[in-house]
């Protein structure tokens, strides 16, 4: 045989050297939960090892993420039931906590990344994600609830904003309204191909943002979709997106490919509670090697064409790294 492969996998030396992907801590994003409140530090049951943070907490967690290399976040509210209504009113008060929390983050860490959640179901007493009336999901009045919303995360000192509800339209309604209010540096990372999912349910148990009533299939793509997720893409890129994500992202490893290769933006991945439950509880159980199988995991979204990965196990894989275990 003139041609063997495995001439280039004898050695490690070899092997590191003809590597293709190589994950790195710049491109993992670490999501985190913040409640209201001070000493509190709750642990989501269907997520283990992931924690709702108060925010005098919180600044040590990010503290200790910093001196292991993370420097990317992206933050979720766990909004109190009497604080919601059917217009996410509080998603833009003054008195807002998750406001308040990332420029409190920003001013202590200005160094970091921080990326919001844009949407109405953490702030809605419906539980979606857009304006609900007689049952149905009113795109056109969502869109200025979100305007305002995003200016006001903005005005926090939010780097980048992350429009997770799946409107049509908003990330041109989003962009102007930010240019408008002076804040054209402020970034959008369109959530571009976000399924209707089963994998969000851990998610949705940190939140307690699951819908009150129906599902969100009217606005979140169908699982058996994929040249739709091209259209999404070059609609959210016509309108202003930064970057673009799928959600979720081992069960859409296919559309993740896909968008790297039809567009120039950089594309996000979201590796979702579900997957990462899926995992840890396979490695309780003691059928995988956590240590082996999670940092595979991470590379797969890498080598499919993802710049960033926001995933649950970014401390842990920073610490692996740090033992040089990867």
């Amino acid at each position: 045989m003139l041609s063997r492969p495995r001439r280039n996998r004898k050695s490690e030396s070899i092997r590191s050297m003809v590597r293709e992907n190589r994950l790195e801590l710049a491109n993992l994003i670490y999501p985190i939960f913040l409640v209201d409140g001070e000493g509190i530090k709750d642990e989501v049951q269907s997520l283990p090892g992931n924690y709702r943070w108060s925010i005098d907490l919180l600044l040590k967690e990010i503290r200790e993420c910093i001196d292991l290399g993370i420097t990317n976040f992206v933050m979720f509210p766990a909004v109190a039931e009497n604080l919601k209504d059917p217009h996410a009113s509080y998603s833009h008060s003054a008195d807002n906590f998750y406001l308040k929390a990332a420029n409190k983050i920003k001013s202590s860490f200005p160094e970091i990344c921080l990326i919001s959640d844009v949407a109405m179901d953490p702030y809605s007493s419906e539980g979606h994600d857009g304006f609900v009336e007689n049952g149905e999901i009113i795109n056109d009045k969502t869109l200025p609830i979100l305007c305002e919303m995003a200016v006001a995360q903005a005005k926090a000192g939010f780097d980048i904003l992350g429009p997770s509800d799946m409107m049509d339209g908003r990330i041109g309604a989003i962009r102007e309204a930010l240019d408008e209010a002076g804040y054209y540096n402020t970034g959008i990372m369109a959530y571009t191909a976000k399924y209707a999912s089963a994998f969000y349910g851990p998610f949705r148990d940190a939140l307690d943002s699951a819908p009150k009533g129906g599902d969100k299939k009217t606005y979140q793509m169908d699982p058996s979709n994929s040249k739709e997720a091209i259209r999404e893409a070059i609609l959210d890129e016509e309108e202003g997106a930064d970057f673009l994500m799928v959600k979720p992202g081992l069960p859409y490893l296919d559309i993740v490919k896909t968008l790297s290769e039809v567009s120039s933006l950089p594309i996000a991945v979201y590796n979702v509670s579900g997957e990462c439950a899926m995992l840890r509880a396979a490695c309780d159980k003691g059928w995988l090697d956590f240590e082996k199988a999670m940092p595979e995991m991470l590379l797969s979204f890498k080598r499919a064409g993802a710049t960033s990965i926001l995933t649950y196990f970014a401390k842990e894989y920073a610490l692996l790294l740090k033992e040089g275990k990867v």
